[in-house]
């Protein structure tokens, strides 16, 4: 069995996100969707809150699973006997860096290998930055997000907006 892994911060997850997990899968066998807890970053969402949007993005899939990890990248695909690393390029200044830990990752793991795959053009400007920018001052973010990401990227800059009201 074919096993990737697809890690990243999904702070939130977007359709972009979605495109490379799905197009993924015509590639492995599963795919882990490894949500990387680094207590150096500041996430809107907790682990759990992203896990549970994922989750319910994923529900009626048994092809993708849901995993958090901290440390190296490498030490999580061995642990998951992944063969490789899935990662998604946007633009041109992507790939100096991806390409980077790729190099890196192999050196560390050389049974670990990394996957390109360039995002679909209609999702090619998206980033979660991006979205939780228009989401912040009340834009529509229907085209970039699925529903239940929506519901609570507006939930959770309407808790934000109350707080700084008291």
């Amino acid at each position: 069995m074919k096993i990737g892994i697809y890690p990243g911060s999904f702070d939130p997850v977007t359709f972009g996100h979605i495109d490379i997990i799905n197009r993924s899968l015509k590639i492995v066998d599963k795919l882990i969707v490894a949500i990387l807890i680094n207590s150096n970053k500041q996430n809107l969402f907790t682990f759990e809150e992203r896990e549970k949007l994922l989750k319910e993005c994923f529900t009626n899939d048994d092809k993708v699973k849901i995993k958090c990890f901290t440390g190296l990248l490498v030490d999580f695909a061995k642990e998951n006997d992944a063969c490789c690393i899935v990662r998604g390029l946007r633009a041109f200044t992507d790939y100096d860096y991806e390409l980077m830990l790729a190099q890196t990752n192999k050196v560390l793991y050389e049974n670990i290998d990394t996957i390109f795959l360039t995002t679909s053009l209609k999702y090619s400007y998206l980033s979660s930055t991006i979205v939780k920018d228009v989401a912040s001052h009340d834009g529509d973010i229907s085209k970039f997000v699925p529903e239940n990401v929506a519901i609570a990227l507006k939930d959770k800059y309407n808790k934000i907006k109350r707080l700084k009201t008291i």
